[in-house]
């Protein structure tokens, strides 16, 4: 099995620790982004994962490419072209004050670089799986252009294409809402994966859950699954996060499936003291995709994916650095935290 993704991996800037921005004089440099976390992740589940991009063809340019080889993910398609990579600041939050995400993303190379840039024949050669985020469309018309001719040219090819529809409001300044361009992406994907705001406000879906999740139980997620199967009839699944956000600290997660012949719902975990979230979402992907193509029903993929992205928060960073055996871990024990000696 061949995994291509598609996306933009930034230059991650974060202040030190839970600092306020530039409390110190410094911060913390790493890289990351919603497509590659998911190829990242894939790798460390001993898939065969591809990440397509365009970087600057500078020393961050090639610091980029290079953390992502140390982690198993093949870079060889990604294209040089452009002046620069783009960034996001991140000053994580703490027990009732949030995190708090600044973005530079405005004419880096993924937002400038055409479609025919990309030789999509030699990247789907070979390829059984697509994955993308509904970011990349987010950060310019261009990029909005270029996932929508890369998912076309998927479908032609017989790829199963997957996307995670990942809304970011900071993001969506061209001229275009988001919905109407999703809308087109959609008609290409087979898997959408989402939480509450994202089927509201990414795809247009009117729903009685609050962005907030609170309040609501499994009729309402039962409610927006249908609605947006109903709306994309070319849909054969939508996964949608349940995170119930106690403080920045303590969270609720869990997630559903309907493959319009079911409805299923995950184990639930209780996260406390959480590490890092950013990147959570992520997992929870690649942990689909792993666990679709890995066990026999949706319901194993699902209580799969559920705990991969529950370990991703004990990992700082945004690159989900966590393993297949380490899940299963945690599908057996439920989490006990003992010491593997």
């Amino acid at each position: 099995m061949k995994v291509i993704t598609f996306g933009e991996i930034m230059l991650r800037l974060k202040s030190p620790g839970f600092e306020r921005f530039l409390q110190s004089p410094m911060l913390e440099a790493t890289f990351g982004g919603g497509e590659a976390n998911v190829a990242v992740s894939l790798a460390y589940l001993g898939i065969n994962s591809s990440y397509v991009t365009a970087v600057p063809d500078n020393p961050i340019g090639k610091a980029c490419l290079g953390e992502l080889n140390r982690h198993g993910v093949d870079t060889s398609l990604v294209i040089k072209t452009g002046k620069r990579l783009g960034a996001y600041y991140l000053e994580q939050g703490a027990c009732q004050r949030s995190s708090v995400v600044i973005y530079d993303r405005e004419h880096s190379s993924v937002s400038e670089a055409p479609a025919d840039q990309y030789d999509w024949e030699k990247i789907f050669t070979g390829a059984s799986w697509f994955h993308i985020t509904g970011i990349t469309p987010a950060i310019s018309a261009n990029a909005a252009d270029v996932t929508i001719a890369a998912v076309s040219f998927a479908k032609k090819k017989g790829v199963q294409v997957s996307c995670d529809l990942n809304y970011r409001g900071k993001l969506w300044k061209y001229g275009k809402k988001a919905p109407e361009v999703m809308g087109e992406v959609m008609r290409y994907v087979d898997i959408v994966i989402g939480n509450e705001e994202d089927c509201q406000k990414s795809l247009g879906i009117e729903t009685k859950i609050s962005t907030d999740n609170a309040g609501f139980g499994e009729e309402a997620y039962k409610e927006i699954t249908e609605k947006v199967l109903s709306a994309y009839p070319n849909l054969k699944k939508v996964a949608v996060t349940l995170r119930q956000s106690n403080s920045a600290d303590t969270n609720g997660w869990s997630a559903v499936v309907n493959n319009r012949k079911e409805y299923l719902t995950s184990i639930r975990y209780d996260i406390n003291d959480i590490v890092d979230r950013i990147g959570s979402g992520d997992a929870f992907a690649a942990g689909l995709i792993y666990g679709f193509n890995k066990y026999g029903t949706d319901k194993e993929a699902l209580d799969f994916a559920v705990a991969a992205s529950c370990l991703k928060h004990s990992v700082p960073g945004d690159l989900p650095l966590v393993t297949e055996a380490e899940v299963l871990g945690l599908l057996k024990s439920g989490g006990s935290g003992r010491v593997q000696r």
